[in-house]
Parts: C-alpha cells; structure tokens; sequence
C-alpha cells in the first residue's frame, strides 16, 4: 500500500499550522478524520468566533471560527463553522466554505468555488466555480477553475481504493473526494472520481478526468476526438 500512504503525497505537513491532523497518520483518509475533532476541540467547545482578517459586504458567517490575520473576504462570501482559515488568505466573491475546512496560510480560493471538509494546505490555490469535497489538496498546488473533486458514489456505498498490487481497500467512509499531493496542478474543468491520489508534482492538463491512482512527477493529457457532418440550416426562435 506504498501508493497510499500519505508521505507519498505530502512533504511539508510539519509546516502547516495544524500539523497534528497529519501525526501519527499512515494514510491520508485518517487525517480527514482527525478533522472534526480537532474543530471541535480547538472552535466548537471555546465557542470562538475570531476573526482577525477583513470582510467585504455582505459576507455571511455563522457558527465557530478562527479567521487568520491578512486574510482578505470578498463580498458575498459564505462561511459555515466550524472552520479554521488562516492567515493571508484570500477568498473571492460568491464562495462558500462549509463545515470541517481547515484553510492554511497565503492560500487563494476563488470566486464562487466550494470547499467542504477539507485541509488544504499552505500556498495552494482553489480556482473559480471549483468543488472540492472531501479532499486534502497539498502545498502550492493548483486547482484550476471549474474542476470538481468529487465525494460519493452513485450508489452511496463507502469509498475503495486500490492498492499497487490492485487490491481494494475500503476507507471507512462513503463522503471521499482526492488526494492531491504537493505543488500538483489541474487545469481548468478537470473531474476526479472519489477515491482519486494524485502524486506530488503531477499536472493534469485541462478536462482530464481521472479515476484511481495517478504517480507523481506525470503529465496527464486528455484524449479527444471529434466528428463533423452536414448541418441543415435552421432558423432558431
């Protein structure tokens, strides 16, 4: 289960401010869930509501929080608590950050985009009308605009992945987006099916969607093909 492992896909968690999320974990799924309770214990239980940034008009934020020093809010935001976000980051118009998010520092997410029980990490950036759920995203790595991390199967049943020796291994939960690791990018209008890795350094070039493991140090293109035939003229209405 080498492929799994969550020192495959990350390098600098003991940077990130809420590094205990990531100790004594082998596999990324058990740091997702180290993240409830952590909030609980750090926001919920305090009842803090801190915010140290600075909101545009009409954000909206309820619940617990910890909001980080710097940090710029756009206007009509959405922010739903327990959540941690921290400093200098930036979070455009019209986003919405639901319950279990922990946001590192110097991190930029888009306009519109939304982020729900995640950990992202310091530097990266979560691009416009982007979904990620579920998902831990690495240091400085890109999410391009309008990219969905997608978190449950058709069929509701918990998530499975594949070991290098294709084995499946159950992950103990049915909400499970992607794993992607450091300083990674994928362009714009990408899709992951639940349950995806993606290593460190890897670029996914726009429209790609991928399934299962992909390793690190890959550039994965998207295969197309098109037809062309005779169209009739019609008027439209």
């Amino acid at each position: 289960m080498e492929n799994l492992k969550l020192n495959y896909y990350f390098k600098h968690t003991d940077e990130f401010e809420h590094k205990e999320l990531f100790e004594n974990c082998t596999y990324p799924w058990e740091a997702l869930a180290k993240v409830t309770p952590m909030l609980e214990e750090k926001v919920v239980k305090p009842d803090l509501k801190i915010n140290n940034g600075n909101l545009g008009e009409f954000v909206s934020i309820k619940g617990n929080y910890i909001i980080g020093e710097g940090t710029q809010i756009h206007a009509n935001v959405s922010i739903e608590g327990p959540v941690i976000i921290g400093k200098n980051v930036t979070i455009q118009s019209g986003a919405l950050i639901r319950p279990g998010c922990v946001i590192g520092d110097n991190c930029v997410i888009g306009h519109g985009a939304e982020i729900k029980h995640s950990i992202i990490q310091n530097k990266a950036k979560v691009q416009s009308l982007t979904f990620a759920g579920d998902s831990i995203i690495g240091k400085s790595t890109r999410v391009g605009s309008g990219t969905i991390l997608s978190n449950r199967r058709f069929d509701q049943k918990n998530i499975t992945v594949k070991n290098s020796k294709g084995e499946k291994v159950d992950v103990g939960t049915d909400f499970f987006g992607a794993i992607v690791g450091d300083n990674t990018r994928l362009g714009a209008n990408c899709t992951t099916l639940p349950g995806s890795f993606i290593g460190e350094y890897t670029w996914i070039l726009p429209t790609v969607q991928i399934r299962g493991f992909v390793p690190s140090e890959k550039r994965i293109f998207p295969v197309s093909s098109t037809r062309i035939e005779e169209n009739p003229k019609v008027e439209l209405k």
